[in-house]
């Protein structure tokens, strides 16, 4: 087989690859109306440079980790404990109105701002820095209460 068809192989699997990612997103998310408290997972990431320069990722190639705890109460951000990374950070600022869940905060020189949509659970994310900023898009659901199992 010829490197270009290798090539053309690889650039077919790539697109399929986010054909599955873009359709999945939707079965993913969840109606978060109500819930103060989800699981969100990033889908797709792209960072920029201020030179101009973009590249669009997998999320976990850029530092994101796979899953985020949103906790709107506590107004924070964490890592899940099985994912080993022990992070966590505070929201600065959360608003929710007509449907829309608004929250932005700094640490450690970094902005950030999530946009969801409560009764999709689509989420937009960004986070910016001097000089790179990083576009994130993804999905939430609403995580169970303790009086509330876990569905099996």
């Amino acid at each position: 087989m010829s490197a270009t068809d290798r090539w053309g192989r690889q650039v077919v699997a790539a697109l399929l690859t986010l054909a599955l990612i873009f359709s999945a997103q939707a079965t993913w998310a969840d109606d978060l109306t109500g819930s103060d408290r989800f699981l969100c997972v990033p889908v797709q990431a792209a960072v920029c440079v201020e030179d101009g320069e973009c590249a669009v990722d997998l999320p976990w190639n850029l530092n994101i980790p796979q899953f985020i705890e949103v906790d709107l109460e506590e107004k924070r951000l964490a890592t899940t404990m099985a994912s080993g990374l022990n992070r966590e950070t505070p929201i600065e600022h959360l608003r929710r109105s007509d449907g829309t869940i608004v929250f932005h905060g700094f640490e450690m020189g970094r902005a950030f701002s999530w946009v969801i949509d409560e009764a999709t659970g689509h989420v937009t994310a960004a986070v910016a820095t001097d000089g790179l900023a990083v576009s994130v898009f993804g999905a939430c659901t609403p995580m169970p209460t303790a009086a509330e199992p876990a569905n099996e």
